[in-house]
């Protein structure tokens, strides 16, 4: 469709006049046209001075187009804008024409309203585009004709980019159309609601019927079950009075019970102090059975304290006949004196007498006997029970435990600690407990076999780990060795 000129109220038209100038100045045509005259140059130039006036004259005010009408003109604009060459688009929607299609309408609608109404250049330009995409319907409206099945919204649109002559009155008309179909749209929307109105009244008395229906059957059920409440009234009332009188029979039947229990528990009574008198008699009996017991273990005692007596006695007597003094030092001491100097022998004659239990109290047994040595493998028993601290804060909790041992029993203690040379700056040693470190070349194992060997045979040596080797080592020497678990619950103990 060839593309025509859109009239326009605010753009100026080119006169006549001046595309005489243009071509030539009043020279004559080269067709032969007829020779401008003074009073014809006279003539264009009244014309062009009305021209002028004209121009000068106030432009009519823009019209006040329908929410729907402005939206499509935005919509229109918005779709044609990024054809446009770069130096025809104005500079305020340089950056609008980069946004994406839906969001060049919605975002840059108001910088796309202010160019069209004060730019009419770039409205033409925008309006050329637009008609040559509508067809027939973007003629129509450029000769001043709406057609009765085009949409008035689109008619209203392009009228007012193309702004043919009479352009305000199809927008008016367009207007009157929208705002028709709102009306329209309002009634329909106002009969629908009165149509579903009806429909829920109908409905709400048709449910109402049918409540009513169900109250009906409701009160006649209320009813029955009110004669069947009464009939059970009158049932209950007959159960209560045959209920009395089985309690009146119950009462004088208890009166009864009461009597004959009260004999019973007369009998009872005497039975009672005839027990009482027996076991009277046999607490008698048994208190000489106590005091003849008594005297027979005094007896006891007697004979047993005069054994032990000789027993010690021939002791004295023995150690006299050997002269043995008492010694300041005891075999432990000379382990732990030269134990890094000098190589142990196995002592000769030594009978299998250790006696080997994973039992916790033979450990207390044990400690019970008379002189009793405990050797303990100290980090073999601290890696086990708290081996989360340190080595510093497992030696010092494993030696006070021992302390506490020593002085209920009494026994002799020693735990044996891995180490090149020995620990400095180590806390005191509680009373009855020797600390040792093995020295370089040795082992903890070696010092406690060592230990083992120096005491004599008969002497009750304990030795707590839980290192098989070690085990086995001191049994052949006739130690008790016991795990460490045992000495970990006894000091849980203590």
């Amino acid at each position: 469709m060839p593309l025509t000129e859109p009239h326009d109220d605010h753009l100026r038209q080119e006169d006549p006049v001046d595309a005489v100038r243009e071509t030539g100045g009043g020279a004559p045509d080269e067709v032969g046209g007829p020779e401008v005259t003074a009073a014809d140059a006279a003539d264009a130039s009244a014309t062009e001075a009305e021209a002028d006036a004209a121009e000068a004259s106030t432009p009519e005010p823009e019209p006040v187009l329908p929410e729907p009408v402005r939206q499509r003109i935005v919509a229109l604009t918005a779709a044609v804008l990024p054809g446009l060459p770069a130096d025809e688009v104005p500079v305020p929607l340089r950056r609008v024409a980069k946004f994406a299609p839906n969001r060049r309408a919605r975002l840059g609608a108001p910088a796309i309203a202010a160019q069209l109404t004060g730019d009419p250049l770039f409205r033409q330009r925008i309006t050329a585009r637009v008609l040559a995409d509508t067809g027939d319907l973007g003629a129509a409206v450029l000769e001043g004709t709406a057609p009765a099945a085009a949409d008035p919204v689109e008619v209203a649109a392009l009228a007012y980019l193309a702004r043919p002559r009479g352009w305000r009155d199809l927008i008016e008309a367009s207007g009157a159309a929208v705002r028709a179909e709102a009306d329209s749209a309002v009634v329909a929307e106002l009969v629908r609601e009165a149509e579903q109105r009806a429909t829920r009244a109908e409905h709400d008395r048709a449910v109402a019927r049918v409540e009513a229906e169900k109250l009906r059957d409701e009160l006649a059920r209320v009813r029955e079950e009110l004669g069947q409440l009464r009939e059970e009234s009158r049932q209950l009332h007959r159960s209560l009075r045959e209920t009395q009188a089985r309690e009146r029979k119950a009462t004088e039947l208890l009166a009864t019970e009461r009597g004959r229990a009260a004999r019973a528990t007369a009998d009872a009574d005497a039975e009672l102090r005839r027990v009482r008198a027996r076991l009277a008699e046999a607490e008698a009996a048994a208190g000489v059975a106590r005091a003849s017991a008594k005297e027979a273990r005094s007896v006891d005692d007697a004979r047993l304290w005069l054994l032990l007596e000789t027993i010690g006695q021939a002791a004295v007597g023995l150690r006299r006949e050997l002269a043995l003094d008492p010694v300041d030092k005891l075999p432990a001491d000379f382990v732990a004196d030269a134990f890094a100097d000098q190589s142990g022998t196995t002592a000769a004659g030594t009978a299998a007498r250790a006696r080997d239990t994973d039992d916790p109290a033979r450990l207390d047994q044990l400690l019970a006997l008379p002189r009793a040595h405990l050797v303990v493998d100290g980090y073999n028993v601290t890696k086990r029970g708290f081996g989360e601290m340190s080595l510093e804060q497992q030696r010092k909790r494993l030696i006070t435990g021992l302390g506490g041992i020593a002085a209920q029993t009494g026994d002799e203690v020693t735990v044996v600690f891995d180490g090149a040379e020995r620990m400095h700056g180590l806390p005191p040693s509680p009373r009855g407990v020797r600390v040792l470190f093995s020295r370089k070349g040795e082992t903890a194992d070696e010092l406690i076999r060592r230990l083992v060997r120096a005491e004599p045979s008969g002497r009750p040596v304990v030795v707590v780990s839980s290192d098989r080797e070690v085990a086995d080592g001191v049994r052949r020497h006739g130690a008790y060795p016991l795990g460490a678990d045992s000495l970990l619950r006894r000091l849980a103990r203590s």
